[in-house]
């Protein structure tokens, strides 16, 4: 019987009998294939590169007989490359092995993510060896090979080794080996360099912007100086120190989100995350799931484990916005939840402990939903902890006036305007609104009026129609073109009594009017020069 050997049949029985041959010289590479294997098993279950390192410099340095040996990283915020380990270099070659990018071998690879071959070295001393710089001696034939070790297209580091080579073959192969082991420790590569040099810049720039956010969510930063508000920001100032549950009441568009912000950012759960739930969005049967998460298979559709916003609000603040829109089932395990911090997923039976402070807000008369039967009265009391009530824009006085100069200064920047002013009349319609929609409506307003505006103020003919009728601004204006006319000649002649103190005389030749011109015209519209004597005019000292 004639026994065939596989490996002579695809190399030859001249190579096959090569490739035996070295194997006596340390040369063969079929007995580092199960050391491959074990290398593999090793990286997948511990993804720990502090701990696969050395046995990958092992099998480097005894099976395949490598004289030097070394895992360079690349360190993206100080843009350089430096040994992490390293076999059969002095504690001086490695102290200098620090290079960059494109800086000799090493430097060439991470630059290019290509591996390389250096013939003809006299050892390796270093990652930025040079093949120009190392004089031939005894060892004139050693090579040096580096290849990169890159994940997700990023190259993260090097693996490089020299050895004496008598096989051109071998070099090829271990090349090829060496490319193996560092696209098998690639991603161990990565999360090393995550952990111990991007994450103290991570976490970093992550206290900044927290820090920015709570600059920005503090109460004094609410804008308004009424005495409501004022109540409002002392609220809010006693209750951000607790981990009371808080209840915002208010109207659509007052502000309830800006309050639950400055209660979070303000509180001992500042560092933890701030997860919004805007329930009036949430369809019924999507409700329980987006809040408290499901299993795997709970449902039709449910493919994969899914964190609710309870579970990612843990250890910080969940927002509960429209809490009124809730379902009765969805009440119902909202208020276990309130009571011992603990829920299951939908399909699980496992209970979920949570640390998390709940934030609520509506629109909606919780009272008497309870009355109704339509909300749950031990939920509302559960809820109903620490109240505070958000008051209406059109009780909030001057603060109309503070709003919109603070939103003509943003929206002004935003789409590249100069605006100086708010003209007098275009205050008094601000100031006799009456805010349906509160500050979000008068954020549009302002918004549209810097748009439409074509010269450095905001006049009233800039405002929207809803507040150019009759009822809002004391004047019969309409929205055509004459109505627009007479809209313009009564803020001309409301501008013009006031640079003028309430001078009729002074205001008419300003015009370009005779006295008893503009006297009509100031019966037409109703308009007083009295209210013009004193400088508390309509609008107060803010009317410019």
């Amino acid at each position: 019987m004639r026994l065939e050997d596989p490996s002579a049949s695809a190399l030859g029985i001249e190579e096959f009998v090569d490739e035996f041959t070295h194997c006596f010289t340390g040369e063969c590479r079929v007995s580092v294939l199960p050391v491959l294997f074990q290398i593999s098993r090793i990286i997948t279950d511990s993804a720990d590169l502090a701990g696969s390192l050395p046995l990958i410099l092992k099998v480097m340095r005894h099976q395949l007989k490598m004289r030097r040996g070394m895992v360079t990283l690349y360190d993206r915020t100080s843009e350089t490359v430096f040994v992490q380990d390293s076999f059969g270099l002095s504690d001086d070659e490695k102290a200098r092995g620090i290079t960059v990018p494109g800086d000799g071998v090493t430097g060439k690879v991470l630059e290019s993510g290509q591996p390389i071959v250096a013939r003809g070295l006299n050892g390796v001393s270093s990652p930025s060896t040079r093949p120009a710089d190392r004089p031939r001696s005894r060892r004139a034939e050693a090579a040096f090979i580096c290849v990169p070790i890159v994940h997700a297209q990023k190259v993260l580091g090097t693996i490089g080794a020299e050895r004496m080579y008598m096989n051109p073959r071998l070099m090829k192969q271990d090349a090829e080996i060496l490319t193996m082991i560092a696209s098998m420790i690639g991603p161990a590569a990565e999360l090393y360099l995550m952990e111990n040099l991007e994450k103290g810049p991570l976490e970093s720039e992550n206290r900044r912007l927290k820090n920015v956010l709570r600059q920005h969510f503090r109460p004094q930063n609410i804008i308004g100086t009424s005495k409501s508000m004022q109540d409002v920001y002392d609220l809010i100032h006693k209750v951000a120190a607790a981990k009371a549950t808080v209840l915002i009441l208010g109207e659509s568009g007052v502000g309830k989100e800006l309050v639950a912000n400055a209660i979070h950012f303000n509180g001992p759960a500042a560092e933890g995350p701030f997860v919004k739930s805007n329930c009036a969005a949430l369809p019924e049967s999507l409700a329980e799931s987006e809040l408290f998460g499901h299993e795997r298979g709970a449902f039709t559709g449910a493919l994969t484990l899914h964190k609710g916003s309870f579970e990612m609000a843990h250890g910080g603040t969940i927002f509960l916005d429209e809490v009124g829109e809730l379902s009765l089932p969805v009440q119902a395990k909202l208020l276990r939840v309130l009571q011992e911090r603990t829920f299951e997923r939908v399909g699980g039976s496992k209970p979920i402990k949570v640390d998390v402070r709940i934030i609520a807000a509506t629109n909606r008369n919780l009272a008497e939903m309870v009355e109704k039967g339509t909300f749950r009265e031990d939920l509302y009391y559960r809820l109903n902890v620490f109240p505070i009530t958000v008051p209406p824009l059109r009780d909030r006085g001057s603060d109309v006036i503070t709003l919109a100069d603070h939103f003509v200064t943003a929206f002004a920047a935003e789409n590249g305007k100069t605006i100086k002013r708010i003209s007098t009349p275009a205050l008094n319609m601000l100031m006799s609104y009456h805010w349906p929609g509160n500050v979000r409506e008068l954020e549009n307003v302002i918004e549209r009026s810097v748009i439409l505006s074509e010269d450095d103020v905001i006049h009233a003919y800039d405002l929207p129609p809803s507040l150019q009728t009759s009822k809002e601004s004391g004047t019969a204006f309409g929205v055509g073109l004459e109505s627009k006319l007479h809209a313009v000649e009564y803020e001309m002649i409301v501008e013009a009594l006031k640079n003028s103190n309430g001078h009729v005389g002074d205001a008419a030749k300003e015009l370009g009017l005779t006295r008893r011109m503009l006297g009509i015209r100031m019966e037409r519209y109703q308009i007083t020069y009295k209210t013009f004597r004193t400088a508390d005019v309509p609008g107060g000292p803010r009317s410019r």
